[in-house]
């Protein structure tokens, strides 16, 4: 009888908690980064959630593994650096010039529609870098599309799963 209380009491603090657990529901895009035909080292790229203040509020995706070259991405850096999250999860290998490469980001439902903007800042060693090489509104329909890119991007496209 005292393990069936137990268990009662455990039942009901996890149903408890799980009430103010907030599922929000997600999708998974696959995006497509084709890059200028430019000479050098490959380009560290980071997407990024812009909130509808312009301030970075998640870090989805980052071309680059060395940690080393991250303060060239600056403006990130500046939002980044400070916490210092763990993003090995989300990392992947830069891009040369020409290449292309095809990630899959996953953004909150909730974002859409709302003010939100994905960023793809990029940056090549002794070479420029471009804060918003791509930029593009979060909404239901831009999230399918084909954006052109101001610097070491040539376009990124985006499309749902």
């Amino acid at each position: 009888m005292k393990n069936f209380k137990i268990l009662a009491v455990l039942f009901i603090t996890i149903i408890g908690l799980m009430s103010f657990t907030s599922m929000v529901e997600s999708t998974k895009y696959k995006c497509m980064i084709q890059m200028t035909n430019y000479t050098g080292e490959g380009a560290y790229i980071v997407i990024s959630l812009i909130n509808p203040e312009g301030e970075y509020e998640e870090t989805l995706h980052v071309k680059g593994e060395d940690d080393e070259w991250y303060n060239t991405v600056e403006e990130w850096w500046d939002f980044y650096g400070k916490k210092r999250n763990d993003i090995d999860a989300i990392t992947g290998a830069t891009i040369s010039g020409g290449e292309r490469s095809i990630s899959v980001i996953e953004i909150a439902d909730d974002k859409l529609d709302k003010g939100y903007k994905l960023r793809f800042e990029t940056a090549v060693e002794d070479q420029e870098y471009y804060t918003s090489d791509v930029e593009v509104e979060l909404t239901s329909a831009n999230v399918k599309g084909k954006y052109d890119g101001k610097g070491f991007i040539r376009y990124v496209r985006l499309m749902p799963q």
